[in-house]
């Protein structure tokens, strides 16, 4: 039912909005991996991604930008959470948890627009989903760490209140 203001369609389109979003994530960790892994063009690991999965509950922009972005800002994005790995280096983490955090660190820097712990809630459910035991917990300490760095403000104000 919708009220008077459209609060209820806003909250209907605000949930639409993170399922469509949740789903690029979701194929686009999975693109990384594979381009991780088999070394393919993301123009074609997108094209096959586009052709075998059904896209229409997928914000294919998004998944789009991520895909594309993060290799190409691969070195900046390594070089922002790598001092947060404790004890590890970036070659002895699996390919999920690369991929994921590669992922996660774009947002953080250049989208904004997503909460951090948006950011953060969503690669760690893609890790629990995905990744290797616990992994989840190694996500999470690494990017709120990150997110300390590249989201202070916001990060401080949340913590404040």
């Amino acid at each position: 039912m919708t009220t008077s203001s459209g609060q209820a369609g806003a909250s209907a389109q605000k949930g639409h909005t993170a399922a469509i979003r949740r789903m690029a994530r979701h194929y686009a960790m999975q693109a990384l991996y594979q381009w991780q892994m088999a070394g393919s063009s993301i123009n074609a690991i997108e094209a096959e991604f586009r052709t075998d999965n059904d896209m229409s509950k997928v914000d294919v922009e998004y998944f789009h930008e991520i895909l594309h972005a993060v290799p190409e800002h691969l070195s900046d994005l390594e070089a922002l959470f790598t001092p947060y790995l404790v004890d590890r280096s970036l070659d002895e983490l699996d390919p999920i948890t690369r991929a994921l955090l590669r992922m996660a660190t774009y947002e953080l820097k250049f989208r904004i627009d997503v909460p951090y712990k948006v950011v953060i809630n969503e690669a760690v459910s893609l890790a629990k989903k995905f990744g290797a035991e616990d992994s989840h917990k190694f996500i999470n300490g690494v990017l709120d760490k990150t997110a300390l760095v590249l989201r202070a403000i916001e990060v401080k104000a949340e913590r404040s209140r």
